[in-house]
């Protein structure tokens, strides 16, 4: 209980006091629900569990299966929309932001849902799906659908997600924030890869079709070229 106050006092800048903690993050009130309801759970206790489980989300807007297991020291922010499956396992000093979803794929039996190891960053509107493992430091852009393991210290974004940075320095312990500014876009760079790509190959054809003494092929206009730009450095993507 202690541990995830102190995360939200830690990683929250809005966070004034520990008392405005205490009252008013939803994010820990479901916490504090779900550690009753999973204790239930173990002890197989029918029914009471899923009703502890209801009325925490009917309250908080979270959704957390009382079977999932959650090491204290995590930071549910806003948790408006976070659905959290019950084979899920989270590990101490992960932030999960609003939207979040962490769920299954199917109706298979058995471990269904994600892992996440210590210092996990999900950002808000993020869907991880399966049963897959996302190892330490990993930081999950937002809305993002991953479906496959991801290694240690990568930032992973898109959909599906992709791995864009590899073994980066995050800063001192406890800087842990997602700085969804920064993230970079792996499509806009393969598009301006391939741009690239096909400038390159234009103008070779424009030479042989001069050496050729022919008429050189009509490039694409000038609107046509901002129009490319924009598509791929603008905020279209």
């Amino acid at each position: 209980m202690f541990e995830n106050i102190k995360a939200i006092k830690k990683n929250d800048p809005a966070a004034k006091s520990y008392l405005e903690v205490i009252l008013c993050y939803p994010g820990l009130h479901a916490l504090w629900f779900h550690s009753l309801a999973h204790s239930l759970y173990q002890i197989k206790v029918p029914l009471f569990p899923r009703m502890i489980n209801t009325f925490a989300r009917f309250l908080t807007g979270v959704d957390i299966h009382p079977g999932a297991k959650i090491e204290p020291g995590i930071f549910i922010d806003h948790g408006q929309g976070v659905v959290i499956g019950e084979t899920a396992e989270i590990a101490k000093g992960c932030l999960i932001l609003q939207g979040v979803t962490l769920g299954g794929t199917g109706k298979e039996s058995g471990k269904r849902h994600p892992t996440l190891k210590e210092n996990v960053v999900v950002g808000a509107g993020a869907k991880i799906l399966g049963n897959i493992v996302i190892e330490h430091n990993v930081r999950i852009g937002a809305g993002s659908v991953v479906l496959r393991d991801v290694p240690a210290d990568c930032t992973v974004v898109g959909v599906p997600g992709k791995v864009v940075r590899s073994k980066v320095d995050f800063g001192k312990e406890g800087e842990r924030m997602l700085d969804h500014g920064e993230l970079p876009d792996p499509v806009a760079r393969v598009f301006s890869i391939l741009v690239e790509k096909i400038d390159t190959l234009q103008k070779e054809v424009n030479e042989l079709y001069a050496k050729s003494n022919l008429k050189e092929k009509k490039s694409a206009t000038r609107n046509e070229d901002d129009e490319l730009n924009e598509f791929i450095h603008g905020g279209g993507i």
